[in-house]
C-alpha cells in the first residue's frame, strides 16, 4: 500500500520542494484502533522538519511533499513507510504497525529545519 492520502480541507499555493522546511501540526495514532501515540496539539507546538531528505519516516516525506499550505489530510502509511520491523517502543508503536496522521501543513519556507 505505501502511503494513501486522503484530503480533509484544500489548501492553496504550491506544493513543499525537497530541501525546504515545513511547519505543521500533526496527531499520529496506530491505525488499528486508532490509539494516538503522539500530537503535536498537546502542547501547542508545531512539528518543523525539511521535506524530502530523510529526516522523517518515509510515509511522511512522500505524503507532505504532494499537500498544499493550509491543506489538511490524513496520511495512512505501512510499516515500510513508517517504522517498519523495528516499531518505536518510545512512543509505544509496535513492530510492522499501519499508521494514520493527521496533519495540517502551516507553513513552507526555505532553510534548514531546526526540528521540534
Amino acid at each position: 500500500m505505501g502511503v494513501i492520502r486522503t484530503v480533509k480541507k484544500a489548501g492553496s499555493g504550491a506544493t513543499p520542494k525537497a530541501g525546504q522546511t515545513i511547519t505543521v501540526h500533526c496527531t499520529g495514532y496506530l491505525a488499528e484502533g486508532k490509539k494516538k501515540f503522539w500530537s503535536t496539539h498537546d502542547d501547542n507546538k508545531p512539528f518543523s522538519f525539511n521535506v524530502g531528505v530523510g529526516q522523517v519516516v518515509r510515509g511522511w516525506d512522500e505524503g507532505m511533499s504532494q499537500m498544499q499550505l493550509g491543506e489538511t489530510a490524513e496520511l495512512l502509511m505501512t510499516a515500510d513507510y513508517a517504522y517498519g520491523a523495528r516499531g518505536f517502543p518510545a512512543w509505544g508503536i509496535p513492530p510492522n504497525a499501519t499508521l494514520l496522521f493527521e496533519i495540517e501543513m502551516l507553513k513552507i519556507e526555505e532553510g534548514i529545519s531546526r526540528g521540534v
